[in-house]
């Protein structure tokens, strides 16, 4: 899934543009680096309205495209003439920006006002990338998305592109919790003992959160209790869950 960057720019003259990319992400932290690609049109190797803007402005605001405007995404995408209003086609409302000339969109409930660093053509025939690498400048986003100053995700209800005609919606029934490792080296599914590595009863994926922790739970060597496969099909629900020192836990048990 590839999440759709709303690029909003204004040409030589003022007009604005807004077009939406699914060839988009952010690629550093510190400075903020986001980059998004306008492709040359494969039937007539021409390119886009946005592109041809930064190449003349250097500057463009991403706003974040939610379910609640992706219809109104999809029609912004829309071939229209050169130097007509996305916005005023799409029923989007221009926001003025604070620190870059192209407006940003308010229903968006994230915007990044944008100058743009570098533009990296990736070839020239038709189909061909072109990055555009914008460094942040200022990021709005709107006060109900933050929980103790943290963006909560299930309040944004983002949307992705799949390919072709293919998008899928990551609202609350599609996020999940993943506890990332952190600086702590773990063992990993190599140092597990035998008769759990081998065991018919968990998957590849169930192993590695076994393998997620600092040290086995255990001194010396692995104790008979682990061969009990009722032991590892109990466990194996803990591991449903997630829940790694649950199911050790019940894998030692006697």
């Amino acid at each position: 899934p590839r999440p759709i960057a709303f690029a909003s720019t204004i040409d030589d003259e003022g007009r604005v543009n807004l077009s939406p990319f699914s060839f988009f992400n952010v690629f550093s932290g510190n400075p903020p680096i986001i980059i998004f690609s306008p492709a040359r049109r494969g039937r007539d190797n021409s390119t886009k309205h946005t592109f041809d803007n930064v190449m003349h402005v250097p500057e463009v605001v991403i706003n974040i495209v939610t379910y609640s405007i992706v219809h109104q995404a999809s029609l912004a995408s829309v071939e229209f003439q050169l130097g007509v209003n996305e916005f005023i086609k799409s029923g989007l409302t221009e926001e003025k920006s604070v620190m870059v000339r192209p407006p940003r969109v308010k229903e968006s409930p994230i915007s990044f006002e944008c100058k743009v660093n570098q533009i990296i053509p990736l070839g020239t025939e038709g189909g061909a990338g072109n990055l555009v690498i914008c460094e942040v400048l200022l990021m709005h986003v709107k006060e109900d998305l933050l929980v103790n100053g943290t963006i909560d995700p299930h309040k944004i209800d983002a949307v992705a592109r799949m390919g072709q005609d293919y998008y899928c919606r990551a609202n609350s029934d599609n996020i999940f919790v993943l506890p990332k490792p952190g600086f702590k080296v773990k063992i990993g599914i190599d140092m597990l003992p035998e008769v759990i590595r081998n065991s018919k009863i968990f998957t590849k994926s169930e192993l590695a959160i076994l393998a997620n922790v600092e040290r086995l739970p255990y001194e010396g060597e692995a104790p008979a209790s682990l061969q009990n496969e009722l032991n590892q099909a109990t466990a194996k629900e803990s591991l449903a869950r997630g829940d790694a020192e649950g199911a050790w836990n019940i894998l030692l048990k006697e």
